[in-house]
């Protein structure tokens, strides 16, 4: 089964499409890049809130990134988009999502508004969650002791959850785990994820030398704005519903050509014609990194090794935790 077959997901992308039945609910509300183990920690408190009670429990996030908005000629790149966001809303267990189109005019509203208008008047929350470093409204007015008073006079719930640690006493967040892409410390990235970070790509028509080495690859474009290093890579990669272990390049192909940038993977024990279809690629170790090689021979033994390598790796391969559970099939 595919993570996104669960049950009922309630999704709007606009307060007037707010459902009814999650009205008077238990709100986590937050961006939610990542869905690292400190956003889950959020999520986390609100569905512990919410067991054995009849409140609905569901996300409020913001599209797109508020820092893509206020600085577009330097848009954040994002570890979970839009699809792949609500995907993992979905698999946490939430009844469902509101994701509210972010603006500068939306940035703009007054944080009393935001309450009165927003949580109270369209919402009816019992209980609103955020973490600790969550503002909203004009010019961040919305602290979280903001929240905390108004919940006060308003008669609703306010829980702040505490910033999430890793096993270094370093806070856990999004740009940590970008940070930690780019320096190709993919272990460290999948740790603070709790889970192996993925991306979603269509197979695209490639040089076709691949073949000619012995290690035929579907040919990947990441988005322009992916920080992740370029070099070697042990991968998970799931087609439609079947899985596959393999070994990736991520690069420019310095024995060859220099070109333009590709993230092409070589499946183990697999044939046939993936062109057009949309490959779902989970990293689970960094190998090394790119090289040029003076000769075809030099890189194909050079190949061998990685692929032994990356094997050794997939054969070892453990949940991060439940939603890593969730994502891979660790019987393939």
């Amino acid at each position: 089964m595919s993570p996104s077959d669960t049950s009922r997901f309630l999704v709007a992308e606009s307060l007037d499409s707010f459902p009814a039945t999650l009205k008077g609910g238990i709100v986590a509300i937050g961006n939610f890049d990542g869905l690292h183990r400190g956003h889950r920690a959020v999520l986390g408190a609100a569905m512990g809130l919410g067991h054995g009670t009849h409140h609905p429990v569901y996300a409020m996030s913001f599209e797109p990134h508020p820092r893509s908005v206020f600085n577009p000629s330097s848009p954040v790149f994002r570890l979970t988009p839009y699809a792949q966001k609500l995907e993992m809303l979905r698999i946490c267990g939430l009844d469902g999502a509101l994701i509210l189109p972010f603006t500068r005019d939306f940035a703009g509203i007054e944080a009393n508004a935001f309450v009165q208008d927003i949580l109270i008047g369209t919402l009816g929350i019992s209980h609103a969650v955020t973490g600790y470093d969550f503002h909203f409204g004009r010019a961040r007015q919305g602290t979280p002791d903001f929240l905390r008073d108004a919940g006060a006079r308003h008669g609703f719930g306010v829980t702040i959850v505490q910033r999430e640690e890793d096993e270094g006493a370093e806070v856990v967040s999004s740009t940590r785990i970008r940070d930690c892409l780019a320096a190709g410390d993919i272990a460290q990235a999948n740790g603070l994820l709790g889970y192996r970070w993925f991306f979603d790509a269509e197979v695209r028509h490639g040089d076709k030398r691949g073949r000619d080495l012995g290690y035929p690859t579907a040919n990947l474009a990441l988005s322009e704005d992916c920080p992740l290093k370029q070099g070697i890579y042990a991968v998970k990669v799931r087609i439609g519903e079947t899985w596959h272990d393999g070994v990736a390049s991520h690069g420019r192909r310095p024995t060859f050509d220099n070109g333009a940038a590709l993230f092409e993977v070589h499946l183990f024990d697999f044939s046939g014609d993936l062109y057009g279809q949309t490959l779902r690629v989970h990293l689970v170790s960094y190998l090394r990194a790119e090289e040029k090689f003076d000769s075809a021979e030099a890189l194909t033994r050079q190949m061998d090794q990685d692929s032994a390598e990356a094997r050794a790796a997939l054969a070892a391969l453990r949940p991060l935790s439940d939603i890593d559970l969730k994502l891979l099939d660790f019987s393939a």
